[in-house]
């Protein structure tokens, strides 16, 4: 006869994966059906493993957690620790290339995309991975590393290095990671993280400085006028110029 705790204990583990899956159909506009979800999402399959890792790792079972990991990781391109704790809803989004470290501890419905890391900074013991938020977005490619927090409805922008912690509320783009949204107010031109949009922190500040330089340009050339200066020779200098400027207004740095 099959014990009521064990019948409990199937019905849990069933109503999860119904979640995960509902979880990937609302945030992928991509996924269409359930059985595509459950054979052709790599980031569900990654969870998978992880939970079954993870419960063998708290329990302290020896070796498997990590081949289950190691498994994992080639079949689906996605390594995480067994040793990290994950929330509800967690989405990897495509998933090639994310790391997640021993230490890491992740949030319910947090959002990560490809090549993402949650990594360490050294070779130190203890809590030496990051502490992820709820409703946090994690852009491809993003590197938070270390024992920082990063608060709730966070969003980091895409290829984002984040070395110190970060507030809730809060849009983080750049190398390293600069403050553009905090509590709904613009730090930094940006309504909301859209990856062809982020700021360029560095175009921006070049900008300044092209503008400082037009400046200069603009009282050289009156003191020329009035002769109080000689005439600067012609040069292809102001060429070079329209070209960064040019650059600037179109790919960025």
């Amino acid at each position: 006869m099959v014990k009521p705790k064990a019948i409990k204990g199937n019905l849990a583990m069933f109503r999860r994966l119904k979640t995960e899956i509902q979880t990937i159909l609302d945030k992928d506009p991509a996924a269409r059906s359930v059985i595509e979800v459950l054979l052709c999402y790599p980031g569900l399959h990654a969870i998978l493993f992880h939970r079954i890792a993870y419960y063998l790792y708290k329990h302290k079972v020896p070796l498997i957690p990590r081949l289950i990991s190691h498994l994992s990781r080639l079949l689906t391109g996605i390594e995480i620790h067994p040793g990290a704790k994950i929330g509800e809803r967690f989405f990897i989004d495509h998933g090639m290339g994310v790391v997640i470290g021993e230490t890491t501890e992740i949030g319910d419905d947090v959002l990560m995309y490809q090549g993402a890391t949650l990594g360490g900074t050294g070779k130190e013991r203890g809590k030496r991975h990051p502490t992820i938020g709820n409703n946090v977005v994690i852009g491809a490619g993003a590197r938070i590393l270390g024992p920082i927090t990063i608060g709730d409805n966070t969003k980091i922008g895409a290829g984002s290095v984040v070395v110190k912690p970060v507030p809730s509320n809060t849009t983080v783009v750049g190398v390293p990671g600069r403050v553009v949204i905090q509590e709904g107010k613009r730090v930094s031109p940006l309504d909301v993280l859209e990856h062809g949009k982020l700021p360029d922190p560095e175009a921006e500040a070049i900008q300044c400085l092209l503008k400082k330089f037009k400046e200069l340009e603009e009282k050289v050339d009156g003191l020329i006028a009035k002769k109080k200066v000689p005439a600067i020779a012609d040069s292809k200098e102001p060429a070079k110029v329209i070209f960064l400027e040019d650059f600037i207004h179109g790919a960025g740095i």
